[in-house]
């Protein structure tokens, strides 16, 4: 999407306010985007503290990098490229086992989103591919059920435990509402593979709540 007149005005006011040290514009930038920039980094450090040292370099990135900014991108997106950059580094530093090729060819590298055995397999006489056991239809109490804390518990477990690649995608569209193209921004991938990624994990996440919905039905 091309932004518009009004918001590369305000991008480019809000980077000579940064440029020229507005103390004020930059903590309202800390305080805005601490939160999510420590969960993203929790996808590739182990632990709280790490995160925090993590998000606190890449403050110091900002202010030391600012001059130099391009504006190829929104600042927001410039600050999460940023974080995924040093996050990435660290977890390689800290020799943590991660198979970043999960954040590149997701293809190849994951497993099916639904079980297979839910399929007509490709011999089937008449349906092949097709759905053997296919999704229950939800009513409208289950969607309203989605809402409430119990459920919104499940899905958050379940979301913990999503491939790391899966649950960073998902959060980001999901959980913060991000765009498709600042996600592939921010992390380096093809639309094609975002797209694969966000389909597993919600997927993985409406299997959960099928479940949830079939066992207190």
């Amino acid at each position: 999407m091309v932004p518009t007149a009004d918001k590369r005005s305000a991008e480019a006011d809000l980077v000579d306010r940064l440029r020229s040290g507005d103390e004020a514009t930059f903590v309202c930038l800390v305080s805005t985007y601490s939160a999510p920039l420590k969960r993203l980094a929790l996808a590739f450090v182990s632990t709280d503290a790490v995160a925090e040292e993590v998000v606190q370099e890449t403050w110091l990135a900002v202010l030391t990098g600012i001059p130099r900014f391009e504006g190829r991108s929104s600042v927001k997106t410039w600050i999460f490229q940023i974080l995924a950059n040093r996050a990435k580094t660290r977890a390689i530093r800290d020799r943590r086992t991660i198979n970043f090729s999960e954040l590149e060819d997701p293809l190849g590298q994951d497993q099916p989103a639904v079980d297979p055995a839910r399929f007509h397999p490709a011999a089937h006489p008449t349906m092949p591919g097709h759905w053997s056991s296919p999704p229950g239809i939800w009513s409208a109490s289950a969607e309203d059920a989605v809402l409430g804390r119990e459920a919104m518990g499940v899905l958050q477990r379940e979301l913990d435990r999503l491939p790391r690649a899966q649950r960073v995608v998902v959060a980001l569209r999901d959980v913060h509402g991000w765009p498709a193209a600042e996600v592939c921004e921010v992390l380096g991938l093809s639309e094609a593979n975002q797209r694969v990624l966000l389909h597993r994990g919600r997927s993985r996440l409406r299997g959960v709540l099928e479940a949830y919905f079939t066992e207190n039905a």
